[in-house]
């Protein structure tokens, strides 16, 4: 969205479409088999926040406007990252383990220390929340709305809390849509003005706090 948004500003394109999928089934496969392989407490707690992903796909269009119709005005943003963190929530490949293994043979594997990613997370969304507001000219006060991105009830209670943004605010899907990864918030947003919640001239904040740790905080008007 970031990067449609600048090339309409500067003028090389009036519009642009952003996809995105997510399909969970293989990863979750994956670290459910890699459990019943090895059946011990720290590889349960590694792959324990795999088994939240779910599947789904959005789309996202970006104008400069002159199409007519009725849209949401994206204001801008603030993007923030802490790399030293790199290591607490990895997917990727890794060696296939165990005697008799094929030399160069890999194996998709991802692994996530929770706690870590929660408490580091906390710190660098406040950080970027700050300066979101601060980018924006906005107080947490004035935020009518935010959809964060989905990983369950512990992070969205800490980091709305850090934020000093009332649960009312929020809206949720994780409860049944699981973890989409890039899919989960523009989801989540669509599903929220679907469903009332999002209404017409509300400030919306779109919080993402991601693996990396990377955080990425837009602001429209709805």
């Amino acid at each position: 969205m970031v990067d449609v948004a600048n090339r309409i500003e500067l003028g090389q394109i009036r519009a642009g479409l952003v996809t995105s999928t997510e399909s969970a089934r293989e990863i979750n496969e994956l670290s459910i088999e890699r459990m019943l392989g090895r059946r011990d407490v720290e590889t349960w707690k590694d792959c324990l926040a795999t088994l939240t992903g779910g599947s789904g796909a959005v789309a996202v269009l970006l104008t400069d406007g002159s199409f007519g119709g009725a849209g949401h005005r994206l204001l801008g943003g603030v993007g923030r990252a802490a790399p030293e963190h790199h290591r607490i929530c990895r997917w990727g490949v890794d060696p296939v383990p165990g005697p008799g293994a094929v030399r160069g043979r890999l194996a998709e594997v991802m692994t996530t220390d929770a706690v870590a990613v929660l408490k580091n997370g906390v710190v660098l969304g406040k950080r970027t929340w700050e300066d979101f507001l601060s980018e924006l000219g906005w107080t947490a006060g004035g935020v009518d709305k935010v959809i964060c991105h989905q990983v369950g009830s512990v992070h969205q209670r800490e980091i709305l809390a850090a934020f000093g943004v009332p649960p009312a605010k929020d809206f949720t899907t994780f409860e049944y849509l699981g973890n989409i990864g890039t899919v989960s918030l523009p989801l989540t947003a669509a599903l929220a003005a679907e469903r009332g919640h999002i209404e017409a001239g509300n400030t919306v904040g779109l919080l993402g706090i991601g693996s990396g740790l990377n955080c990425l905080m837009l602001g429209l008007k709805w």
